[in-house]
């Protein structure tokens, strides 16, 4: 099942994707796809409903992010060997993780945003696991049972803020539309190994990053486990799972986004987004 949000921002509401790649609203059904929507038993009775019995939402909305009301975006750094490579850093023995702010959470195809001052904005597609119920302490064996669905993400980085002002990366990875989710909530039964999506990022159409979560140093059950191991999971909350090399710091010289270019990127049977680069205010 594929489940999305459409509308204008901060209005979005929730829908599913037919056969024929058609919308259909789900507002008689539930407020929006979050929270307790996520659980297995919700998105059982949501599976159950014959697509053809929802309305047909007309033309061609917005596509929001997959995921409303999300409480944690958690991220996991340098989980690909060759891509800590290419930044000149040695894979970690165990997850590097860190916060990205939810207010930098955009939908799939809506502009990216230099933000003031940047000089080193970049890329990187990534896996998005999203959680469906609470998860602490979970045994690795039983970590996919938490996970509601999975998405596409694109963990918008400005390298300049997160490596060469001091402190942690948060704050170059958080800047108003750095966390662009979609276009659908995949649910899990529909990915029955995570570790075999292929993965890529084109800019200007021009290739930049091509890999598969098969050369994930910590795959998703054991990232889901580990993480909950810190911290609480919730439902909606957000694990961006790391990249694959190819990213603007590591090419040779390195290379980073202008206003005017244009990213796509797509995962396996999760779609694809694009999004215009902008200058920001």
């Amino acid at each position: 099942m594929k489940l999305l949000r459409y509308g204008e921002l901060g209005a979005e509401r929730p829908g599913l994707l037919d056969a024929e790649g058609g919308i259909r609203d789900l507002r008689d059904h539930v407020a929006d796809i979050a929270g307790p929507v996520l659980s297995d038993a919700s998105l059982a009775r949501l599976r159950a409903l014959d697509p053809e019995s929802l309305p047909l939402v007309p033309g061609t909305p917005r596509i929001g992010p997959c995921v409303g009301a999300i409480g944690k975006f958690v991220c996991v750094g340098l989980n690909y060997a060759d891509h800590a490579a290419e930044t000149g850093k040695p894979a970690p023995d165990e997850p590097v993780l860190f916060m990205k702010a939810t207010s930098a959470v955009c939908g799939p195809d809506d502009a990216v945003e230099i933000p003031r001052n940047s000089e080193k904005t970049d890329w990187e597609v990534e896996l998005g696991v999203v959680i469906g119920r609470r998860a602490k302490h979970v045994a690795r064996a039983e970590a996919l049972d938490f996970v509601a669905g999975y998405c596409v993400v694109n963990d918008v980085s400005e390298r300049a803020f997160q490596s060469e002002r001091g402190g942690q990366w948060t704050k170059g990875k958080s800047a108003d539309t750095f966390g662009p989710l979609g276009p659908w909530l995949v649910t899990r039964d529909e990915v029955p190994d995570p570790q075999t999506l292929g993965l890529w990022l084109d800019v200007d159409g021009v290739r930049r990053q091509t890999g598969t979560t098969a050369r994930m140093i910590f795959g998703v059950a054991e990232l889901v486990s580990y993480i909950s191991g810190f911290m609480t999971l919730h439902p909606g909350d957000v694990i961006a799972t790391g990249t694959p090399p190819g990213v603007g710091l590591g090419q040779k010289p390195p290379v980073f986004l202008r206003a005017g270019q244009t990213m796509r990127l797509g995962i396996d049977g999760l779609g694809e987004q694009r999004q215009a680069v902008v200058q920001g205010a």
